[in-house]
């Protein structure tokens, strides 16, 4: 923690914003400190971190600094988090400490978001920006060793120690794993002939029997969303929300299609969490994604009844067509309940009923309630004169 230094959190000239996330906790070493809720601002020169509450309370570190990074999976009760191994500190300039025995700090990620923030910062640490593009003095630091001289002994020499048997690692479990990423490579590609084929079903739909195209759809939806979003990727604001909903829509428009337009949120629920397996989905985040649909002019959009009833449709579903079919059905019959209009158009009792009462809404049918249940006719009044 004695690297870090206050600063006014303002970008200086030549430094440039990578990414940023909120609800990040620093340790110095194992150890809690004070600093446990912030926005966390990865630039092209610095780490940057500022209190959630106190904005004034701010600070930062070189990435000149930083030795190597690595990765601490999430536990029971523990937030995943990303380890930064530093250089000792040397003619820093006023910070939180002044001295500390821990030679590197952890950031906590209570809000998620880890995965994409270590892989913008290990690009940082590669490409090594700050070097072509210096910015005012006031960022300046020395670093401990200099470029092109070997140390091995001491602080330096153990963290380098460290990073050699880190890296001889990964290599290890990656030669391990080598298989299995050649299988999710596959699967990936699984899932792409799925899309081709599940295609070509629909333009021969008359050679194939409705027993076979069934049995072959329910074996494409059990192969899943190639890359689920989470919140692990994205975070856990707006832009996860965002990406949730874009995934929606290229996910439920061919579902909603085969359906006449229109699917109940809980139907969209389960088919959803069934595509992503192990990633399943929350209902807040469902509908808070659903809720986007509009604003981001994808072919869906989210519809809320009267009744509350909340149900996912196609942009191009006209109401004045719903009604006109509503209508007509119930004429040929004479009457309806919401049960045998929903056997005759073939979806959910929910959903019959609401288009039966947005049709009566609108009054093209009238209704009898009595012990018998709720039933519907044509409103003879508008048919006739």
């Amino acid at each position: 923690m004695d690297r870090f230094v206050w600063t006014s959190g303002l970008l200086e000239i030549n430094e440039t914003l990578v990414i940023q996330q909120r609800g990040v906790r620093i340790y110095d070493g194992e150890e809690k400190i004070k600093f446990d809720a912030g926005t966390l601002l990865l630039s092209t020169h610095r780490l940057i971190w500022r209190d959630q509450k106190n904005h004034e309370c701010c600070m930062a570190i070189p990435l000149s600094q930083i030795v190597f990074i690595e990765e601490q999976a999430a536990g029971i009760g523990k937030s995943a988090k990303i380890v930064v191994h530093l250089h000792p500190a040397a003619n820093k300039e006023p910070g939180p400490f002044q001295s500390s025995k821990n030679s590197y700090i952890k950031l906590s990620f209570k809000e998620h978001g880890q995965i994409e923030f270590y892989r913008r910062l290990s690009e940082e640490m590669t490409q090594r920006r700050w070097e072509n593009m210096p910015v005012s003095q006031s960022l300046q630091t020395k670093r401990g060793p200099q470029p092109g001289r070997i140390r091995a002994v001491g602080i330096v020499g153990i963290e380098r120690k460290l990073e050699e048997k880190r890296k001889e690692t990964d290599k290890n479990i990656s030669e391990a794993f080598e298989d299995l990423s050649k299988l999710m490579v596959k699967a990936k590609e699984m899932v792409e002939l799925s899309k081709s084929i599940a295609n070509k079903i629909k333009d021969k739909q008359g050679d194939i029997t409705e027993d076979e195209t069934i049995r072959f759809k329910s074996y494409l939806l059990s192969m899943g969303i190639a890359n689920p979003v989470t919140r692990e990727t994205y975070g856990s604001g707006t832009q996860y929300h965002m990406q949730l909903a874009k995934q929606l829509a290229g996910i439920l428009q061919a579902p909603l299609e085969e359906r006449g337009g229109i699917m109940s949120l809980t139907e969209v629920y389960c088919l959803v969490n069934r595509a992503r397996g192990m990633e399943l989905l929350s209902p807040e985040d469902l509908v808070n994604a659903c809720k986007m649909l509009a604003a981001l002019k994808l072919p869906l959009r989210l519809r809320v009844f009267d009744s509350g009833v909340m149900v996912i449709e196609l942009q191009s579903h006209k109401e004045e067509e719903m009604v006109a079919s509503a209508l007509e059905t119930v004429s040929e019959k004479g009457s309806l309940t919401s049960e045998e209009f929903a056997k005759l158009v073939g979806m959910s009792v929910l959903l019959a009923k609401e288009r039966l009462l947005l049709a009566e809404k609108m009054g093209h049918l009238c209704r009898d309630d009595s012990v018998e249940g709720l039933r519907f006719y044509p409103n003879l009044f508008m048919t006739q004169s």
